[in-house]
């Protein structure tokens, strides 16, 4: 059963930093309206918000910026090994930055980034603000807290693992005045204190949300509070933390792998058993209502002799690279990428609900994100038309990574034996044989290879190869111009230190 979403119209607390500082900062209730001091449901509306902003990706100035469109999808997939920019290479330069590690501060989708998630900040702010007013139960209030803390965790998490030191915002400014003087509001705080940011409301949400079982489906509970903690605590090396927290989700009974690699990201894998925490997608006024953007971006396209009408702009697509790391047999390969056929027959390919894409004369590119595709056939998956709002959920925490981290911990902690049952679970779905790995060393990479393949075009692998000190090594070996040092980070933005004042302090190297 698909959660629907409900759009909220509210107004919302923005700082300077982030939009203008000539912004007004609108708190007066519509009049003739319910406060939530008076009417619950009004809190539950504006957790609602913070869910919805998990859809942005206005990559092009938009005022809610980009939280899981192109921007995100350039920053992580197309910036790492798993893929290249796709398209031709006058179609959007700026990505072909990214791609290259040749990006300015006024690139304009890292900016969108930054003001995705610190819009996304904001709503999360605002609502813990009604929250506390709300005339709720302690229970019930502290539960819908730990929802918003649960995202507003999560967008800080990735904010540090994209720009390191960021401004560390957790309340909603008194009025322009206020947003513009806090030295909070105009400077980047330490990477140590944003992840401390992120553990305590990681935590308070893991100690206030429900299991699984008596969520209500789509919105965060305790497993995926457990398991984005111990994913931060796997960056920051703490891995007792690791073990017993992703322990605590495996004994909970809650998930386990699906039989079937290739359904998790269709529509019928959605908020399945292996599902921790997904971005829910919907209708809307009868139309498709999803993130901004995601699978029209990353979508077949036309090239050559054409001839047909394609799925999209064809960005992010699949590298030689990935194709080439699987070995013979696993299952994962053909889940994960769209092959179009190069083979001069002109067979073309058949995706699994029956649409046919012509061969290489008539794509741009021979690979594709299957994981990304939406069939817009709507008597196989749900879809009134909207491509660039298609009902794709994406998955973000999955149980194969719970028991993967629970591996590395394991391992980490000289238990290697343990590690190898565990990374031989995921390597028997993807029909594989048994790990030859056993010690340390061996087992250690054994689980890198075996995290990239299981989570391909799922967001990490660049964010993996950084946190592994080998990010330099292995873009460096895939061709790409990235700097030790330097390009592990993206730049801040230039208009938001222009914003500042100039409070705000650049990256190294740019």
């Amino acid at each position: 059963m698909k959660h629907i979403l409900i759009v909220i119209g509210i107004s919302l607390i923005l700082f300077g930093m982030i939009t203008s500082c000539s912004k007004e900062f609108l708190d007066v209730p519509v009049q003739g309206q319910g406060t939530t001091k008076t009417d619950p449901a009004l809190a539950q509306n504006l957790v609602t918000g913070v869910y919805n902003s998990l859809l942005a990706g206005e990559a092009f100035g938009g005022d809610g910026g980009d939280t899981h469109g192109i921007s995100f999808i350039a920053a992580t997939n197309i910036m790492s090994d798993d893929a290249d920019k796709g398209s031709t290479p006058s179609d959007q330069s700026a990505l072909n930055d990214i791609d290259n590690f040749t990006i300015s501060p006024t690139n304009t989708f890292v900016a969108a980034l930054w003001n995705g998630y610190y819009t996304g900040i904001s709503k999360a702010n605002q609502a813990l603000v009604a929250l506390s007013t709300a005339s709720l139960t302690d229970a019930t209030r502290n539960q819908l807290m730990g929802e918003v803390r649960f995202i507003r965790g999560y967008y800080y998490f990735n904010l540090v693992r994209l720009f390191g030191k960021v401004p560390k915002v957790l309340r909603v400014p008194k009025d322009a005045q206020d947003a513009n003087t806090d030295p909070e509001f105009q400077t980047r705080a330490s990477v140590d204190t944003i992840y401390n940011v992120i553990i305590q409301d990681l935590q308070f949400a893991a100690n206030n949300l429900p299991l699984r079982s008596n969520a209500s489906v789509g919105h965060a509970d305790k497993g995926a509070a457990q398991t984005l903690l111990a994913k931060v605590y796997m960056y920051r090396k703490e891995w007792q933390k690791v073990f017993d927290l992703t322990q605590e989700v495996i004994s909970s009974g809650q998930y386990d792998l699906v039989a079937d690699y290739s359904t998790i990201w269709r529509q019928i894998g959605d908020n399945n058993i292996e599902s921790v925490f997904e971005i829910q997608t919907g209708q809307f006024n009868n139309s498709d209502y999803g993130i901004q953007g995601y699978s029209v971006w990353q979508g077949p396209r036309v090239g050559g002799k054409g001839g047909w009408t394609d799925l999209g702009f064809g960005f992010g697509t699949p590298s030689v690279n990935l194709v080439n790391a699987y070995e013979p047999n696993d299952v994962r390969k053909a889940s994960t990428i769209i092959f179009i056929d190069n083979s001069g027959q002109h067979k073309g390919t058949v995706l699994f609900d029956g649409f046919r894409i012509p061969s290489a004369d008539s794509v741009q590119n021979l690979y594709y994100n299957y994981k990304a595709y939406h069939s817009e056939n709507s008597s196989v998956e749900t879809f009134n038309g909207n491509r660039d709002r298609k009902q794709k959920n994406v998955h973000l925490l999955r149980y194969a990574e719970v028991l993967l981290m629970n591996a590395e911990a394991a391992n980490e902690l000289g238990q290697s034996n343990t590690a190898t049952t565990l990374l031989n679970r995921i390597r028997k779905r993807a029909g594989l044989q048994v790990t030859n790995a056993s010690s340390q060393t061996d087992v250690r990479e054994a689980i890198w290879k075996e995290r990239r393949l299981e989570l391909a075009m799922e967001h990490d692998r660049f964010f993996d190869l950084v946190r592994q000190g080998r990010a330099a090594q292995v873009m460096q070996a895939a061709g790409k111009n990235f700097v030790a040092g330097k390009n592990e980070l993206l730049p801040v933005p230039s208009l938001q230190i222009a914003l500042s004042g100039g409070q705000l302090d650049q990256n190294n190297g740019y």
